[in-house]
């Protein structure tokens, strides 16, 4: 399926120790279709460091991420989220990105970053078994399975989903383009 994104913009998180497939594979799908995914680390221009080694620099710093500047947020696993998560001005973006009724996307441990924003409450979600209790204990509503989309909510189990999280995150986008 081929969906052109030009002009659409992507925010995606990351610091040490992201899941490398879970940040490089959506953000090659989306900038594959026509999109501009922007990086945002606790600093600029920072190398940060993949679970596996593969480094990443990011493009800007999360405090000087705006949502209206956004399509939608991606949130990759890894040990990365548990970090963030504690990031105030993480938990306010994706509070917006929710308030907006626009993409957010988790996959594997990602999930900690929505749920630590208190926007998971009475949502489908899946992610990693690790954090399936967290999930429901944030009022989620677990489903093992590759990939959930439940409104604007994305979200995966582990790498191996990703080209089902890509296409539930494709299909966010297209009923949001057709607003």
């Amino acid at each position: 399926m081929s969906l052109p994104l030009d002009g659409l913009r992507f925010l995606c998180f990351v610091a040490d120790v992201y899941e490398d497939l879970e940040l490089w594979y959506p953000k090659l799908r989306l900038e594959e279709a026509g999109a501009h995914v922007t990086l945002a680390g606790p600093e600029a221009n920072r190398k940060y460091a993949g679970k596996h080694g593969y480094p990443c620099v990011s493009d800007a710093a999360i405090a000087d991420m705006l949502v209206d500047d956004f399509h939608g947020v991606i949130c990759p696993g890894g040990f990365m989220p548990d970090k963030l998560r504690r990031d105030p001005d993480v938990l306010s973006l994706v509070q917006a990105f929710h308030e907006q009724q626009k993409l957010i996307a988790a996959i594997c441990h990602g999930g900690w970053i929505p749920i630590s924003a208190k926007v998971y409450r009475g949502v489908r979600v899946t992610g990693s078994p690790g954090i399936k209790d967290d999930l429901i204990n944030a009022g989620a509503i677990w489903e093992d399975t590759p990939v959930v989309v439940d409104r604007h909510f994305v979200s995966s189990r582990k790498p191996d989903d990703l080209p089902a999280f890509c296409r539930g995150m494709l299909s966010v986008i297209a009923q949001q383009t057709k607003r």
